[in-house]
C-alpha cells in the first residue's frame, strides 16, 4: 500500500488548492529538467513529496496578498 499524504494536509501547507496545484505543477516541470533528482519517481510525485516533507515552501504572489 502506498503512503500518500492526505489532500487536506497538502492544502494546509500551501494555503489553498489553487496555490497547491500551481506550486506542484511548477516544481514538477523543474524536476523534469533534472532527472537525477527524481530517483525513479514521476515528477508530480516527487514534487508532492517535497512539499509534504517541507523541502519546498509555497508562498502567494505579492498581488494576491
Amino acid at each position: 500500500m502506498l503512503n500518500r499524504p492526505a489532500l487536506n494536509e497538502l492544502v494546509q501547507k500551501a494555503g489553498c488548492r489553487y496555490l497547491l496545484v500551481t506550486a506542484v505543477a511548477k516544481r514538477a516541470r523543474q524536476l523534469q529538467d533534472r532527472p537525477e533528482k527524481l530517483n525513479g519517481r514521476k515528477p508530480v510525485t516527487a514534487a508532492v513529496e517535497e512539499l509534504y516533507n517541507g523541502e519546498i515552501i509555497v508562498t502567494a504572489p505579492e498581488e494576491a496578498q
